[in-house]
């Protein structure tokens, strides 16, 4: 079993990836949703670490420094260097931004490993669906220091169509040059759902058209 499929199991087991008849914030009906809060013990997140480290080195992404965008990114920052560390030799930084600028001791906005120019950084995030979260932290780097946006990594790429024709993840790419990577896509969900991984196969035709009338390709 590959680890994004472990990955998907994990998810459902943590009750993270639900299947069934949800409203979005969007206002879309899905037979899908996804919610990271589930995300609860000490278990869990250091798991869920070593599985955004494996995506980390999958990819070959080189970074000085893993980015956590407040709240929700700080504690996969935080696990996905333990487990960079711990499994695959690699020590890396992290740091992650204050939602008020500190003007005492320190001072600055990022808590964490201090940020020069020239530093290559890895952005962690749990899900991109409209890409607010990237455009929110990419003036708050360039305000402290003129570092290079090696990547970015999220748990899952819904691959869903913005305003447009693209997905939030395309977009980063070709409006910002971030490489946006997954441990996992909507597209590995459904072939899950097939080949009887993880058990839901009744909901597979509501998937199929979910993904034809929203999908991005």
């Amino acid at each position: 079993m590959t680890y994004r499929q472990e990955f998907i199991k994990f998810m459902v087991k943590s009750e993270v990836l639900l299947f069934g008849d949800f409203t979005l914030k969007s206002g879309r009906r899905a037979p899908y949703f996804i919610n990271t809060g589930k995300y609860r013990t000490g278990a869990q997140i250091a798991e869920l670490g070593e599985y955004y480290a494996a995506c980390y080195v999958e990819h070959g992404v080189d970074a000085k420094t893993l980015v956590g965008p407040a709240y929700k990114g700080i504690p996969l920052a935080v696990s996905t260097a333990i487990a960079l560390a711990k499994n695959h030799g690699i020590d890396v930084g992290f740091c992650f931004d204050r939602k008020e600028a500190k003007d005492h001791g320190e001072g600055g906005l990022f808590v964490g490993q201090k940020l020069e120019n020239g530093d290559r950084v890895c952005i962690i995030e749990d899900v991109m669906t409209s890409g607010k979260a990237l455009r929110e932290i990419l003036p708050k780097l360039a305000a402290e220091a003129d570092v290079n946006v090696a990547a970015m990594i999220l748990s899952v790429d819904r691959r869903e169509k913005g305003t447009g024709e693209r997905s939030a993840v395309q977009e980063a790419k070709e409006e910002h040059g971030v490489e946006v990577y997954s441990i996992v896509t909507i597209d590995d969900i459904i072939a899950a759902l097939e080949e009887g991984i993880v058990p839901g196969k009744e909901f597979l035709p509501a998937m199929r058209a979910y993904r034809e009338q929203y999908g991005a390709q």
